[in-house]
């Protein structure tokens, strides 16, 4: 009889384990974190843009104006590019470039120029209000540049006080020039 005995004793504590098992149940969570990080950068959409200005001397009028430069023709005009930053301190600058004659590249004969000055200024509208840069191809290098800081937006080049070096006659040819306008994310 000895048997029977230890066979109740085994499932008398079998029973006992599985009760306290169940009233001891535990819930467990486990937390997956999520990073990343972005860049600051700026971007043109519409970065490069060709501006024809057409016949740059007058072509009527007071006989002693005829072939000096039509200044209207450069103020008349603005060309428009796209671009955005996603930094707070983003900012803006422009570097005018002289348009040059580039047919003829000798120094011009008395009473004739081959260079046309101006400044160039480019207008970006964030959020904020409008933000200038501006330059001017009388001084080498660019001009102050502005903060822009977060925005997206087209950005206005406008074209003011137009010259020739001597106010003389344009020389014949093809003219060149360009506005260089640089979008820089904050360092």
């Amino acid at each position: 009889m000895r048997h029977p005995i230890i066979l109740s004793a085994a499932a008398a504590s079998l029973v006992l384990a599985c009760g306290a098992g169940a009233a001891q149940a535990q819930t467990a969570t486990g937390t997956v974190q999520v990073n990343g990080t972005v860049a600051n950068r700026c971007l043109f959409v519409t970065g490069d843009v060709v501006l024809n200005l057409g016949e740059l001397s007058l072509l009527a009028g007071d006989t002693a104006a005829i072939g000096r430069l039509d200044g209207a023709k450069l103020t008349s005009r603005t060309a428009t590019l796209n671009g955005w930053c996603n930094g707070v301190s983003a900012s803006m600058a422009v570097e005018a470039l002289p348009i040059l004659n580039t047919s003829f590249t000798d120094a011009a004969p008395n009473g004739f120029d081959r260079r046309v000055d101006y400044t160039a200024t480019a207008t970006a509208s964030p959020a904020s209000g409008a933000v200038s840069a501006s330059d001017s191809t009388l001084a080498a290098g660019g001009g102050v540049g502005g903060t822009t800081g977060v925005f997206s937006s087209d950005i206005v080049v406008g074209f003011a006080d137009p010259a020739t070096p001597t106010g003389g006659r344009l020389v014949a040819g093809s003219y060149a020039g360009s506005v260089i306008v640089t979008l820089s994310p904050a360092t």
